[in-house]
């Protein structure tokens, strides 16, 4: 059924977007199964949806629109025609209790009046054609003693039948609902030209005075939250109208409608439990367990009473009232009371009511879905994690009350994985530790990139010192060299020379390092055989004796590729930095290992350690903990750029302080087994 209206939204009940919060609750409150998340959005799928409200109901966000009866009813009312008002016996629980809303807490002939102040021609109340209906269903079961029916009064409940049980439509009452026999009844007293509009608290009215088949009875239909919007744009107030009581017919106990059980009692038929020829069903999970017993011939009642409405129609989704349910009862029960109690004369059968065409027919609309095979269901649950029956945790909070009702929603279009909260909680646990591990990863590469940048600014520096250094040092070493040649050994003046060749000779090897580490090497790449090749740059160090070395290999695979010159320059240096720090006796330990696509050097030593304060700078240019003369700040920077010219990483482990446990320190050399092809 669409929307009988240009601009309006498709179907009865649609998603504001913005406002839809993903908690599900719809999903969980549609017994129709009639909301579909896509993108994570709830959908209201047209041809599924019966009307209830449930999802209007319970939405939090107010993330649900009822379609609108405010324009087409101003637009009736400014026709000049004569638009009659249909009210629902539901109105004293909506209007008559003083709760908190406007509009409320008011005498019934106010409320009439009020009603009359927005131009309507008459107000009457369906009430009577509920008398009437009531009055055709008993007839109905004494006419057929040996036939079973299920009640016709609650458009909702129609729709759920025509479309999820459509075995059942020959046993609907043919019956019309209250609200098209009032209106047949008000086209009979005031003629076929008048316009009827319903006014109540359920929304299915909208569609079903939007039918084909009752297009002609029907002219618009209004929810009490419309009506009082009515009242409020209107700026009518109780002190501006003068209270009036409604129009005829007036009704009997027809009045009781709108409460469960309120049908049975208006047409004197008494719900025996001895016998069970009547069962009352309502609310969203009983009317829908009440339909599938009767289907399979579990009840077999002769009427079969069902509302989609928790407590009748004065709970229905059109009200605005925050009043309890028993609340809402007790002003409907207080209204019909003081009216059968009144001693005013009602006209109870207008001329030709009698006549009126209470028949109704019913047509099946089959909007099940496909039953997936098992193999199907299993391959859907363990997509979302659930491999084993323990997984199955049927929480509910995808709005599906197991998870293989889930895993059918999936199967059918309606749902998505991703509203699997105990997966989506396992899955975002999985992406916060990529994040955390990308993290680091972004971290060491930020950190390498600032130690790039100042190795390449240094390398910058160097080369421009060592070009205007190199010649004149070199001049100054072969003059300091020939004066000490001539230069007798016994002099004061040879000890004065030779200092100055050695410290010639020292800046000159510093020269040598800012040359080494400004020049831009090229990596020449040949597979080697690692365990072969850390032995080697072992026997190009001189171990003292004091010192101890071991040297282990855990390679399943020791062949790949590097540089041998420039890696024998890193390891020697990391080894005879090592056994520097040992000045008594130590253990330097060398290791290699790896994988498939990286391999790794460690050099350990239990010297005295990096303070840890230093180990961020040891691998910028000229920073050293050796004393004076030692060491020119070089060699570990140098031996950075080789790592990183590999695409591998060199990482430090040190303690300098006794009191954390043993001093020592380990640099690990990790580099890829093909650097051509590294990432």
């Amino acid at each position: 059924m669409s929307p009988t209206n240009p601009g309006e939204p498709v179907g009865l009940v649609s998603t504001i977007k913005e406002r839809c919060r993903k908690c599900y609750t719809c999903v969980r409150e549609c017994r129709a199964k009639a909301i579909r998340i896509h993108a994570g959005q709830a959908e209201v799928v047209v041809e599924r949806c019966i009307g209830c409200g449930n999802c209007v109901r319970v939405c939090s966000q107010h993330a649900k629109r009822v379609r609108d009866g405010l324009t087409p009813t101003r637009d009736l009312l400014k026709s000049g025609r004569c638009v009659i008002a249909a009210v629902a016996p539901s109105f004293p629980a909506e209007f008559c209790h003083g709760d908190s809303e406007p509009y409320s807490g008011l005498d019934y002939c106010t409320l009439v009046g009020m009603i009359r102040a927005l131009g309507f021609t008459k107000v009457i109340q369906v009430a009577y054609g509920a008398d009437l209906v009531a009055r055709k269903y008993r007839e109905l079961l004494e006419t057929y003693p040996d036939r079973n029916f299920i009640s016709t009064t609650c458009p909702s409940i129609i729709l759920y039948v025509e479309k999820y049980h459509p075995d059942l439509v020959p046993y609907l009452a043919p019956v019309v609902s209250p609200m098209i026999a009032t209106a047949r009844v008000a086209h009979k007293i005031y003629g076929d030209d008048a316009l009827v509009v319903f006014i109540g608290p359920c929304i299915a009215k909208k569609d079903e005075a939007a039918t084909e088949r009752y297009s002609r009875d029907m002219a618009a239909a209004l929810t009490f939250v419309e009506l009082r919007q009515m009242f409020r744009e209107s700026g009518i107030t109780t002190e501006s109208v003068r209270p009036t009581d409604f129009d005829p017919p007036y009704p009997d106990k027809g009045m009781l409608f709108s409460i469960k059980r309120g049908i049975l009692q208006a047409a004197g038929i008494k719900e025996d439990l001895i016998n069970d020829d009547v069962i009352v069903a309502d609310g969203g999970s009983e009317f829908g367990h009440a339909l599938r017993e009767f289907e399979s011939k579990h009840l077999n009642a002769r009427l079969l009473e069902v509302l989609s409405c928790k407590g009748g129609c004065i709970m229905g989704a059109g009200t605005a009232t925050h009043a309890t349910l028993f609340s809402r009862r007790s002003e409907v029960s207080r209204y019909v009371r003081r009216r059968l109690r009144s001693g005013e004369e009602r006209l109870l059968n207008p001329p030709g009511a009698d006549d009126i065409d209470l028949n109704a027919w019913f047509y099946p609309d089959d909007r099940t879905m496909p039953v997936p095979s098992e193999g199907e269901i299993q391959a859907i649950m363990e997509e979302m994690g659930k491999r084993t029956h323990e997984d199955e945790l049927n929480c509910g909070a995808c709005g599906y009350e197991t998870c293989r009702e889930h895993a059918i929603a999936i199967f059918d279009g309606l749902a998505e994985t991703e509203m699997c909260l105990p997966t989506t909680i396992a899955r975002l646990g999985e992406v916060v530790l990529e994040l955390n591990t990308t993290n680091q990863q972004l971290a060491s590469a930020q950190q390498a990139l600032v130690q790039s940048e100042k190795l390449a600014s240094m390398g910058q520096l160097a080369a421009g010192i060592a070009h205007e250094v190199n010649n004149p040092l070199g001049v100054v070493l072969l003059y300091s060299q020939l004066l000490l040649e001539e230069c007798n050994p016994k002099s004061e003046l040879y000890n004065d020379l030779k200092k100055i060749a050695e410290q010639s000779d020292r800046c000159k090897k510093i020269v040598s390092g800012l040359l080494n580490f400004a020049r831009n090497n090229q990596v020449q790449l040949k597979q080697v055989h690692l365990g072969d090749f850390v032995q080697s740059c072992v026997r190009a160090v001189i171990v003292p004796d004091d010192v101890k070395i071991k040297v282990e290999s855990r390679l399943k695979d020791p062949v790949t590729e590097l540089d041998q010159d420039q890696m024998m320059q890193v390891f020697t240096n990391l080894m005879n930095n090592s056994i520097e720090a040992m000045p008594g006796k130590g253990t330097l330990v060398i290791t290699a290992d790896g994988d498939d696509a990286w391999v790794q050097v460690s050099v350990s030593d239990n010297g005295n350690g990096i303070p840890k304060e230093h180990q961020k700078k040891i691998f910028e240019p000229f920073f050293t903990t050796k004393t004076g003369g030692k060491g020119t700040g070089l060699g570990l920077a140098i031996t950075y750029g080789i790592v990183k010219m590999h695409r591998g990483n060199i990482a430090v482990q040190s303690n300098a302080d006794p009191k954390n446990g043993p001093t020592g320190t380990t640099i690990t050399v990790k580099l890829p087994r093909n650097p051509g092809n590294a990432a």
